[in-house]
């Protein structure tokens, strides 16, 4: 297997039609997750992240941001698939969320890129793996609201604060689930490659 994805493990080599359906079908599936919301302390999570790094994992670093790519897309056409929280259509983008949102094309990009290199197979390297992403996924969620969307002219509450706001309201109540979805995807990813193994 290499280092293949779970993708090309799985199905080998995929022609452009078979790889628009897979980004259309991984949109979806981020979709739905986006709208499951889990109650957790000290704030309820949906499982929007914990899908996005599985399609990174799973289908690589270009098909993966692709997919994310597309998942934004339909969100700023107004199609119902940000989480509930999330302002509808081109305003989730710009919102107090909107840094996250774009990030999320990094996020499945970087968990793609390291499956590509083969450091997503065992549980350790790809939890180690989802949490680096996930961390790295707070530069811009965090850069927009508090220096970016002010630069651009937008004016909210959320806008311009102090660094302890941002922590508070933006990073310290989701670290938790962060480290569970990490986990979760590490979990499944590599029960993914074991069965693959068993079935060769």
């Amino acid at each position: 297997m290499g280092r293949d994805t779970l993708l090309t493990a799985t199905i080998g080599d995929q022609g452009t039609l078979r790889k628009l359906l897979l980004v259309l079908g991984g949109s979806l599936f981020i979709a739905a997750a986006a709208k499951v919301t889990v109650p957790m302390w000290p704030v309820p999570v949906t499982l929007q992240t914990l899908a996005i790094l599985l399609v990174g994992f799973s289908m690589g670093s270009r098909l993966g941001a692709a997919t994310v790519i597309v998942y934004l897309a339909q969100g700023a056409m107004g199609l119902p698939v940000f989480t509930p929280t999330t302002l509808p259509g081109i305003a989730g983008l710009i919102g107090p969320t909107g840094g996250f949102l774009v990030g999320f094309v990094g996020l499945a990009w970087l968990a793609g890129f390291a499956a590509e290199r083969g450091l997503a197979k065992g549980v350790v390297s790809t939890a180690a793996v989802a949490l680096a992403a996930s961390a790295l996924l707070y530069i811009p969620g965090v850069l927009w609201p508090m220096a970016l969307a002010g630069g651009m002219g937008l004016e909210a509450g959320w806008i311009g604060r102090e660094a302890s706001f941002y922590w508070s309201a933006f990073v310290a109540p989701f670290l938790l689930g962060d480290v569970l979805k990490a986990a979760i995807a590490a979990l499944v990813v590599t029960g993914a490659w074991m069965a693959l193994k068993k079935r060769a």
